[in-house]
């Protein structure tokens, strides 16, 4: 009997394969496709496990980096066919073996029609290293070698009016070492020459169009549609330029787990910078009804849950008399940028509180990203403390899980950083999954994000 349920995570029939297993007695007789299915029992099993407990995504490595310029590259303005062949090649010359395992492409030697005959050798490259990743239906995918991807041969003819593409992996299999069989089969033709062994490969995937979004709540129940796992986005390509580190990025990945928290992306204030009175006043909103602090979230945020004492502000008082002094600084919610739970451009805003109310009655309301600013005419002084706190375990995203928040470091990004010239120095420039840029959160969920900047005269 099938059941089906109503919560946020709720996928309806549980989606798994019939298990059955070989049951051995003597005297039985068995074929080569009894081997295969209790081959496939084991492997049900395994990907069943693999994707339920555990979830999918990338383990580790798989990297896309640029490809420097090779010495022997023609100049601009060299005259030659572009060379044919396939859309990757296998990272070093003892590789060539798995030259197989990765995207099969067209040849473009002698481009002709609409965009003439090349003139110039394409040079947008980058390179694959190696890593381990498991796919949503639970598919280990491993990369041994790496290998250098030729953007233009891997991206499909009809998707080439774009300078922002999307490079993936996906899981695949290929029959190798040919064998003889012994016998004939009495039940179909059997063929001079079969494949004795299946080995599993992966295939290079580049778009021009923007992956879907796996919207599912959790991956236990149901195997997801798209089996792609989305490794970089390289935006601004030129196609006859050496792609630069700066035009990847890899935020798009998605990492190994049952489903992806919500974290805070950025906030518009320098933790730990030191701002003057009028500034940190500006920066509050104390006077200027579009001021006041700003946070940014990965994924739609529940406005109902926008409720007063969710964000603080304590300010601690300093100089150089009597301090250590503290007193909490009033504030409010401004409108957030609401978004419905159908993913539609943002609609008209209200008072969370409202919202909350209206949330009851209706589908929930989504923000991005908030902006609280101060709501009383206390003053700064010279050497004080202003502290943030925000309970982000009371905040909860689409999937009623709260804002994993915990400021690692202090290195969440300040929004425009580029505009306030707040570039960090030192090291610990990306996460320890060594994909940047920083945001909050460590895996578990909830926590209290806290920040601080301080104030002086002038």
């Amino acid at each position: 009997m099938t059941e089906t349920g109503s919560g946020p995570g709720s996928t309806g029939a549980f989606d798994a394969p019939p298990l059955r297993r070989l049951r051995y007695f003597h005297g039985q007789n068995l074929s080569a496709r009894d081997f295969q299915r209790e081959q496939e029992y084991v492997r049900e099993k395994l990907k069943l496990r693999m994707r339920s407990l555990l979830g999918y995504g990338v383990v580790c490595g798989l990297y896309v980096r640029p490809v420097r310029r090779h010495d022997d590259d023609c100049p601009p303005d060299h005259h030659g066919a572009v060379e044919a062949g396939g859309s990757a090649r296998p990272e070093h010359a003892e590789n060539t073996e798995n030259t197989e395992n990765t995207a099969t492409t067209e040849s473009t030697q002698g481009v002709e029609g609409a965009e003439g005959t090349e003139h110039r050798r394409r040079k947008a490259e980058v390179r694959l290293t190696s890593g381990l990743a498991v796919d949503c239906d639970g598919n280990e995918v491993v990369v041994r070698g790496g290998c250098v991807i030729d953007l233009w041969k891997a991206l499909p003819r009809d998707e080439r009016d774009t300078d922002t593409v999307w490079i993936g992996i996906e899981y695949a299999e290929r029959p190798v070492e040919p064998t003889r069989s012994v016998y004939n089969d009495a039940c179909a033709e059997t063929p001079d020459c079969e494949y004795g062994w299946t080995e599993e490969c992966w295939t290079v995937r580049v778009t021009g169009c923007e992956p879907p979004a796996d919207e599912r709540c959790d991956t236990c129940c149901s195997r997801c549609e798209h089996k792609v796992l989305w490794l970089a986005r390289i935006d601004c390509v030129d196609w006859y330029e050496p792609v630069r580190e700066d035009q990847i990025h890899m935020n798009v990945r998605r990492p190994f787990g049952r489903h992806v928290p919500t974290v805070i992306t950025g906030i518009n204030w320098i933790h730990g910078h030191t701002y003057t009175v009028d500034e940190a006043k500006a920066l509050l909103g104390t006077q200027d009804e579009d001021g006041g602090l700003v946070v940014r979230f990965s994924a739609g945020v529940r406005t109902d849950t926008l409720r007063r004492g969710v964000v603080e502000l304590q300010v601690i008082e300093g100089g150089s008399g009597r301090n250590a002094s503290s007193w909490y600084m009033g504030g409010a919610f401004a409108d957030p940028d609401v978004e419905s739970v159908t993913g539609s451009a943002p609609a008209a805003a209200a008072e969370p509180e409202a919202e909350a109310a209206a949330g009851s009655a209706g589908s929930p309301r989504f923000t991005r990203e908030f902006r609280y600013r101060q709501t009383t005419r206390e003053t700064l002084q010279d050497g004080d403390r202003v502290l943030v706190t925000v309970r982000t375990a009371f905040l909860l995203d689409r999937c009623c899980r709260p804002v994993d928040g915990t400021h690692v470091g202090g290195r969440v990004p300040t929004i425009d950083a580029e505009a306030t010239g707040s570039e960090r120095r030192g090291g610990c420039d990306l996460p320890p999954s060594g994909v940047g840029p920083w945001t909050s959160g460590t895996g578990s969920g909830g926590d209290v994000f806290e920040s601080w900047f301080f104030v002086k005269e002038r």
